[in-house]
């Protein structure tokens, strides 16, 4: 029997690939049992996901008919569908996450993004998230925005597991993963006990990155420009790589290590190709290495079933990336300009699904109680 491409990803590659993507059907038709045996490690999700599960499709409508019928509030209500699905989708989860000596199967869900530059209500927010759902293998969202830097370094001194959403930057993942050794020895200071309960990962935003720059790289026209296209994303990633390994590593890294401390994974976000003249793999093919995670869409997760290949490439080519990288500077496209760009448009996105998601709730909710 032919080893699946997800499976090899992992057992050849040290890569865990999660799905990107959830919604109520695919938990009560046991599809997600069904995606789990493909090889699939974990799962992740954001208000934009959740708004086209809810508002597309019936199966919220009898959960959400009760919690109007008990009087409760449409942002109220949103929680509760949005903890149901999640705290579902981690029980499904727990056996790989037991089996694999919790390394893997994690679930991840968001806190409200109209919170992204409110460091105290982010913090509050997600503690109680974390609360609520209640389940070992949930990883809470937090943006890496300025304000969200201190709240992962807090939430990881406290012991709850963080995802840290919407990457731009070299200089922004830095500071990330320095939250997160600053918040292990934090909790290192105040408990006896072992590191290796706290779990965390850092989602860079890939195909995002491509997007803008190739836009602008188009803008300048020059063949420099034209030959720099379909190149900064991957070249990013691979610099990330480098300082994640530069970080985990040396005395101070070692010392929580002897606590049972695990790495914080960079983590392959938005991984679908947005240019068609890609190929639908690019962003997985060339990302490849050990700890490392790549959340899959559906469709790049069957695309890369069908003809991925799983092979480690992130260490490959690194100085034609420190080259192409350093070569988009040289040519006028402001890299730091952009990663700010796309991270308020990243925080905007997330806001306006979640905003219509709730308008949309509060319209069914005056809808049944009239």
């Amino acid at each position: 029997m032919t080893t699946s491409r997800l499976v090899r990803l992992f057992d050849e590659c040290g890569q865990s690939p999660w799905l990107d993507n959830l919604k109520r059907d695919f938990i009560t038709s046991g599809k997600l049992l069904d995606i789990l045996d493909t090889g699939i490690r974990g799962l992740t999700s954001n208000p934009t996901i959740f708004q086209k599960a809810i508002q597309g499709s019936v199966d919220y409508d009898e959960q959400f008919r009760s919690l109007v019928l008990q009087g409760m509030q449409p942002i109220d209500s949103y929680w509760q569908l949005v903890v149901k699905d999640i705290q579902d989708a981690l029980d499904i989860f727990e056996s790989l996450y037991e089996y694999s000596n919790r390394s893997d199967g994690f679930v991840s869900v968001e806190v409200d993004p109209n919170l992204a530059h409110n460091t105290d209500a982010t913090q509050t927010a997600a503690r109680l998230l974390d609360e609520r759902v209640a389940r070992k293998n949930v990883m809470i969202k937090i943006p890496a925005t300025v304000e969200g830097i201190p709240v992962i370094r807090t939430m990881i001194s406290e012991g709850r597991n963080v995802n840290v959403t919407l990457i731009f930057s070299l200089e922004r993942y830095q500071a990330v993963m320095d939250a997160y050794i600053d918040g292990l020895e934090i909790l290192a200071a105040k408990s006896k006990g072992s590191l290796d309960r706290v779990a965390s990962v850092a989602s860079f935003f890939i195909s995002r990155v491509d997007s803008e720059i190739d836009r602008r790289l188009h803008a300048v026209g020059s063949q420099a420009a034209t030959d720099l296209c379909g190149t900064a994303a991957v070249s990013q990633a691979k610099l990330a790589y480098q300082l994640f390994e530069r970080t985990f590593s040396g005395p101070r890294w070692s010392a929580l290590v002897q606590r049972g401390a695990r790495v914080q994974r960079p983590l392959w976000a938005s991984t679908s190709t947005k240019n068609p003249a890609y190929p639908d793999t690019l962003y997985v093919d060339q990302l490849i290495g050990p700890h490392t995670v790549n959340t899959l869409p559906d469709a790049t997760m069957m695309a890369f079933s069908d003809h991925g290949t799983p092979e480690i490439t992130i260490d490959k080519d690194v100085d034609l990336a420190h080259t192409r990288w350093s070569a988009l500077g040289d040519i006028g496209i402001d890299v730091a300009d952009v990663a700010s760009q796309l991270e308020r448009e990243g925080v905007a996105s997330f806001q306006q699904s979640f905003s219509e998601l709730i308008d949309a709730l509060a319209v069914k909710d005056l809808a049944l109680r009239t």
